[in-house]
């Protein structure tokens, strides 16, 4: 049985000149492309770049809408939520009128 041999330096660089031959003539076989089928997939990414901006600007304006919705509904609850702040003479009739009726279940 034949026990392995390290390649040289020239049979390792002989070898990587073949493979490298070999890919470039693989490349060079492959036939040009038309110019009909570059057109269309030109089109199809323009056509798929436009629908993702479309996208992208249809969720901006989403969100955005949110927040103006969202800061809407904030400044009407602090609105709603303002009480009325009641004068002395209120205060006093309101007092008053605990009084006496503390004063009535009393006596």
């Amino acid at each position: 049985m034949a026990t392995y041999k390290d390649p040289t330096f020239e049979e390792r660089t002989a070898l990587a000149r073949q493979a490298r031959e070999k890919a470039l003539a693989k490349l060079a076989a492959k036939p040009a492309l038309d110019p009909a089928v570059v057109a269309e997939r030109k089109a199809a990414q323009q056509a798929r770049e436009q629908a993702a901006a479309e996208k992208s600007a249809t969720k901006k304006a989403a969100i955005l809408q949110a927040k103006a919705d969202k800061v809407a509904a904030a400044e009407a609850a602090a609105a709603a939520a303002v009480v009325p702040v009641a004068s002395e003479e209120e205060l006093k009739a309101a007092r008053d009128a605990k009084y006496a009726a503390r004063k009535k279940r009393k006596g």
